[in-house]
């Protein structure tokens, strides 16, 4: 792989006669998403949910000021954005002008559900950050469709050199109703709902015109601060042998393979388009199992910026809080804040991602390296 994308590289900056499609296979990319991939629709939207992502140290390594991302630095879609020369994606909420988005937006907002608000009030269900669901994304894509293209010919032919990352979401539909009613149990009811709002999300896609899409399962909540914290137990039993809850663990493998196969399903109704499934959970496991070797020295489940506890977190004195401090050295740690992932996890994930093996079918090689700015 790493031979390919030297060679494609080299072509590109030799070779006069060499196109800039055959080095770039992506023209633009939407994003649609929560706080995993979200560049600042949350404090875009005038929301006063989690206002700490505005303050230091979030946005500290890469970007030396708060961003409205929840991270140290940047996040997968940034990555994503870098390797297949893209600038990073600009909030949607933030657009000033149309121009902006022809090379890609993110519609993503911290907080975002699969499903859509209603659900979570009439399970009396409170705290949801945002109430812009999947489906207001979906919205605000085919509000802005028309500043992108004009006739169904020109918007197929941009769209076919369009990637379209549904996700990561759903994670929230979970973490509220687990997080809210301390219940593992009544999750598993919520699965052909999400994944259903899911897949119907993406069929509206490629009914729109999208014909590369990327759907990301969930990542191993069992290893996340936040989860076990609030799920802490007493028990040996309930925790793998390096330290994660297995129950929760085993829930987000379950969902995972349920939104696998209904991706199955939706690649046979849709042969026409190419549905890659992100496996960030195998992609993450990696460095929750081995974290030394990929330069994690720092407590792997415990966060780097926090207010103290077993895991450092605290409700308290969450990240960006008063109370709360961050670790001197961000990339030795996996987890920033308890619920989110380093800038240094981030490009392990989706290291893995583009150079394999967790994108099914793989992903369209990159001109550049990860992490590396054009």
């Amino acid at each position: 792989m790493k031979i390919c994308v030297l060679l494609i590289i080299t072509l590109c900056f030799f070779e006069k006669v060499a196109s800039h499609k055959s080095c770039h296979p992506f023209d633009a990319i939407f994003n649609f998403g929560d706080s995993l991939s979200d560049t600042g629709n949350l404090l875009a939207s005038g929301s006063d949910t989690f206002l700490a992502v505005q303050n230091p140290p979030y946005g500290q390594t890469f970007f030396k000021k708060p961003t409205g991302r929840f991270s140290d630095g940047r996040l997968m879609i940034d990555f994503i954005a870098e390797a297949y020369g893209l600038p990073h994606l600009p909030p949607y909420l933030n657009l000033t002008n149309w121009q902006e988005a022809h090379r890609g937006v993110n519609f993503a907002v911290a907080g975002a559900t699969a499903l859509d608000a209603e659900y979570f009030s009439e399970m009396g269900v409170k705290g949801l950050w945002t109430k812009d669901s999947l489906n207001i994304q979906l919205g605000w894509f085919k509000k802005l469709k028309p500043s992108l293209c004009t006739s169904k010919q020109d918007c197929d032919k941009y769209f076919k050199r369009s990637l379209f990352m549904v996700g990561e979401i759903g994670g929230n539909d979970h973490n509220y109703v687990a997080i809210g009613k301390r219940n593992i149990s009544q999750l598993l009811h919520m699965v052909p709902l999400v994944i259903e709002a899911i897949t119907d999300a993406a069929s509206e896609l490629i009914a729109e015109g999208a014909k590369k899409l990327v759907v990301p399962g969930n990542l191993p909540i069992g290893c996340s601060a936040m989860y076990l914290t609030a799920f802490s137990s007493h028990d040996e039993e309930d925790y793998d042998r390096h330290g994660c809850l297995k129950e929760l663990n085993d829930f987000a493998e379950y969902y995972n393979a349920k939104l696998k196969l209904a991706l199955q399903t939706l690649r046979h109704k849709n042969p026409h388009a190419k549905i890659t499934y992100a496996d960030y959970y195998g992609a993450a496991l990696r460095f929750f199992h081995a974290p030394v070797h990929y330069g994690f020295t720092g407590q792997t489940l415990r966060a780097c910026c926090g207010g103290g506890g077993p895991f450092n977190v605290n409700i308290s004195a969450g990240c960006g809080n008063s109370g709360s401090k961050a670790c001197a050295n961000p990339s030795t740690y996996a987890n920033w804040d308890g619920i989110h992932l380093t800038e240094a996890a981030y490009r392990v994930i989706v290291n893995g991602l583009i150079e394999g093996p967790f994108s099914s079918p793989p992903l369209s090689p990159p001109p550049f390296k990860i992490g590396y700015r054009p």
